[in-house]
């Protein structure tokens, strides 16, 4: 049986309703713990990260005993407490070691549960104070960009895909405003092995699991913060500049722990179509009509083969055939035609 939490008051009962699941989530918050080791390099990535993140992002000052992929120590049921407690979704765990220096550890939870994990490692980096150049407004939401084929291929780097677009991700809008859109986070890969060309989850789920798993040829994921600029064009859309903002990464995968099927398949449910939107039909599956991984709406138009010779084109009388001249000749006619005589 549930344990059910009875409001004592009009301000809990607002904070348990704000905790209920919900058809448009919440910006997810963010909570940054630092291990028993962390060092100068990862405090200050944490601190560029944090600024990015800001207003939705909170940081433990001290050090923590916590080893997210270790089994033997209370770290998950610390994590899961910390998440209850800061109504958070989302955790980055700092901590380096002699075998895995400057590690970022991306948590992401659901219903107060670990969800999944995925561990990087920084081996650059460039804060905002080394570029001279203007930076955003913190609380906007940044356009963000993936340029890989591996990215919608293999299927650690779809989950570090999806791990940073819920991680960057803010609040849910309906509409866009072009002053608004200050930022963009582009992430890249190096250049792709001959090994990952073919990458697929089949394949990659065929492969052993008794063994660890071999990131070191793997490509290096660079993370890029531009500014965006826009400038005059003469026309109504403007010219758009981009800024190196800083800050600028440059990290490699390395252990990563896959979400519980079942666990999975309860966040990825949808609530219920309401009766408005299937009177508008989104909620009936329409022929050549998809949604894709943003949201958006998009459909398929197949235009059959048109027969241009009985188009209708507009009359002018420049066109018309001068007195005396004549029509064009027949399909059937065969021999020359003789001219009209002149009077």
């Amino acid at each position: 049986m549930l344990r059910t939490i009875k409001p004592k008051n009009a301000r809990s009962k607002r904070v348990l309703d704000a905790r209920q699941p919900k058809e448009i989530e919440d910006p997810r918050t963010a909570i940054f713990v630092k291990g028993t080791h962390a060092g100068e390099v990862l405090n200050n990535v944490m601190k560029e990260l944090m600024a990015l993140k800001r207003p939705d992002a909170i940081a433990f000052n001290k050090k923590n005993l916590i080893h997210p992929f270790d089994a033997t120590t209370p770290s998950i049921s610390s994590l899961e407490f910390w998440a209850g407690k800061n109504d958070a979704s989302m955790f980055v765990v700092g901590q380096t070691t002699k075998k895995r220096p400057h590690g970022l550890t991306f948590v992401r939870m659901f219903d107060g549960r670990v969800l999944d994990m995925t561990e990087v490692g920084v081996e650059s980096w460039k804060g905002m104070a080394e570029y001279k150049t203007p930076k955003s407004t913190p609380g906007h939401k940044p356009l963000m960009h993936f340029a890989s084929e591996l990215f919608d291929t293999h299927p650690r780097f779809v989950q570090l895909k999806s791990m940073l677009i819920d991680f960057f991700n803010g609040e849910e809008i309906e509409s866009i405003c072009l002053p608004g859109l200050e930022h963009v986070i582009s992430v890249s890969c190096g250049p792709t092995p001959a090994a990952l060309n073919n990458a697929t989850a089949i394949a990659y789920a065929s492969r052993p699991t008794s063994t660890p798993e071999d990131t070191s040829h793997f490509p290096k994921v660079h993370v890029r913060t531009y500014t965006i600029k826009l400038l005059a064009s003469g026309t109504r859309i403007p010219r758009v500049e981009l800024t190196p903002m800083g800050p600028s990464l440059d990290l490699v995968l390395r252990r990563h722990q896959a979400a519980d099927p079942e666990l999975l398949k309860q966040a990825m449910k949808r609530p219920k179509v309401k009766k408005t939107d299937m009177e508008k039909g989104l909620g009936k599956k329409k022929k050549n009509m998809e949604v894709d991984e943003m949201g958006d709406l998009r459909g398929r138009v197949h235009v059959g083969k048109q027969d241009l010779g009985k188009l209708q084109t507009r009359k002018m009388k420049g066109l018309k055939a001068a007195p005396g001249e004549e029509d064009a000749e027949d399909e059937d006619f065969e021999g020359p035609r003789k001219r009209r005589k002149e009077a």
